[in-house]
């Protein structure tokens, strides 16, 4: 297993998470990291949907580093792809990755 970040997917909205250790092919122990908004990048918001929409919403950036002070949690490797056991589904990465859906 040579990727070090599994990104925690929930509906359109993407939250990083670092691998600790590799348990076995199938079991990865991971950590959420802490993610701070790039306010260098300026969104723009238009009237409509419920209070806005962002029309850039694609050019957010994220500064990504590690919080030792998060819990570890293990996720699965199924037939459906990377799972924690609550549900949440992951996708394992080379990158970290942080996503927030303004729009939904």
């Amino acid at each position: 297993m040579t990727q070090q970040y599994a990104n925690r997917h929930g509906y359109s909205d993407v939250e990083p998470f670092e691998v600790i250790r590799a348990i076995s092919g199938k079991t990865l122990e991971v950590r959420k990291m802490a993610s701070e908004r790039d306010p260098s990048v300026e969104l723009k918001f238009v009237p409509g949907g419920f209070s806005g929409h962002c029309e850039n919403q694609r050019d957010q950036k994220w500064f990504i580093t590690s919080d030792v002070s998060k819990p570890i949690i293990r996720i699965r490797l199924g037939k459906n792809g990377w799972k924690s056991a609550c549900g949440s589904r992951f996708v394992v990465a080379d990158q970290p990755h942080r996503f927030y859906d303004y729009n939904f």
